[in-house]
């Protein structure tokens, strides 16, 4: 059953709590990761289709300003919304939004250096279609996480506070 992106996050809450999880307060990335692989096989509505890059998701950790620089791994899922503006503008385009579960951890010494890290901090979007492509996407970033240390060993951690949001990415 669809869901409009609007209320998308309400979504991901239920799915969250289906596997046990406060989005205020994950205490089990693993779970947390089995939710929003679930969250982003949902159906939305309101979005532009995701072979034209409207519907994707990337997985991302590092440190930021926006959170005082604390250890963070973030699940989000973004779409570029056709259902929002005037189509009648010269210059329209869809806006994109994304649904955020950020995961935040204490420092330890396992990924002291994360924020120093020399590759990239992400996976980078991916915008295959919902089914067996997309799963097939996911699990190919669970196995390139276990191939960094630091990264994966945030994966098996428990986190420290968590947060879920709906917000404008462009």
């Amino acid at each position: 059953m669809a869901t409009h992106w609007k209320t998308s996050p309400e979504m991901f809450v239920l799915i969250l709590r289906r596997h046990g999880l406060d989005p205020d307060a994950v205490d089990d990335v693993a779970r947390a990761w089995s939710a929003f692989q679930e969250f982003v096989q949902v159906p939305i509505d309101g979005i532009e289709p995701a072979e034209g890059d409207g519907d994707g998701f990337i997985v991302q950790w590092g440190r930021w300003s926006w959170n005082n620089n604390r250890p963070a791994l973030v699940f989000s899922r973004q779409f570029a919304v056709n259902d929002a503006g005037d189509h009648a503008e010269e210059f329209w385009q869809p806006q994109h939004w994304s649904v955020e579960l950020v995961l935040f951890f204490a420092d330890d010494p396992a990924w002291a250096d994360l924020g120093d890290m020399t590759w990239t901090d992400s996976m980078g979007f991916d915008f295959d279609p919902i089914g067996h492509e997309r799963a097939g996407a996911l699990t190919r970033i669970a196995t390139f996480i276990e191939t960094l240390p630091q990264v994966s060993a945030m994966w098996r951690a428990i986190p420290v506070g968590s947060a879920l949001g709906l917000e404008r990415a462009d």
